[in-house]
């Protein structure tokens, strides 16, 4: 089979908003009366990448011994990066770019995250997601809060653009994110924005920026695995 779409992860895909995730987890933690230390950013950094706002919250609330619920500590955090986003959300550097070569192919593109709706929302207000995907994004919410490793999203995306999962590319920035691409059917492009390789091991490629991605080759190929 021969490629015929491109499916975005977000957050660390995209866009970068990891600092903005980053200071509403801290701001989080700290309104609960618990020092921030560097072992506990550290922690944190390793093992929330990738995971959904829900599996955050329930290992921070884990890591932390809160007494607040799960739904509580959503809102609250949701509440911080609201006010966080503001702050400036931006795209990756060489997206747009490599965009517009993804047009030049006539290949579909869609974005398949672990996000909520109100992300995603936001993000579009701030850099008018519709403009690079028209509708074609989809979130948790699309596939019942399922959320990566499951497979489940990347093949909503892919259904929702009328393509089998295996004429799909996927570009992914992290290894719950990787497999769920991979258990998809899809090529998977694995991008270093993180700066750690190791997250991105299991990709079928990696790639640290958008222009080493060679899209002549990989559209050309019958069988790019």
């Amino acid at each position: 089979m021969s490629i015929k779409a491109i499916i975005f992860d977000m957050d660390g895909t995209i866009i970068d908003t990891e600092h903005i995730w980053k200071k509403a987890t801290e701001a989080l933690i700290v309104s609960k009366g618990v020092a921030y230390t560097p072992e506990l950013h550290e922690e944190l950094s390793r093992r929330l990448h990738g995971m959904s706002m829900s599996k955050c919250i329930k290992l921070i609330k884990d890591i932390v011994q809160l007494d607040d619920s799960v739904e509580d500590l959503i809102k609250e955090k949701n509440i911080l990066a609201d006010a966080l986003f503001s702050e400036g959300v931006r795209f990756i550097e060489g997206f747009e770019t490599f965009h517009t070569l993804v047009q030049q192919k006539n290949l579909k593109m869609a974005i398949a995250t672990n996000a909520g709706d109100n992300t995603i929302t936001l993000v579009d207000q701030a850099l008018d997601l519709k403009r690079f995907f028209g509708e074609h994004m989809y979130g948790i919410s699309s596939v019942n809060y399922v959320c990566k490793p499951d497979p489940a999203i990347y093949v909503h995306a892919a259904q929702k653009l009328g393509i089998d999962p295996q004429e799909c590319i996927a570009i992914e920035d992290s290894a719950r994110g990787i497999e769920a691409a991979k258990n998809a059917g899809m090529l998977c492009i694995g991008i270093n924005t993180a700066q750690n390789k190791q997250l991105l091991e299991s990709a079928h490629h990696i790639i640290d920026f958008y222009h080493e991605i060679d899209l002549h080759t990989l559209t050309s190929k019958k069988h790019p695995f």
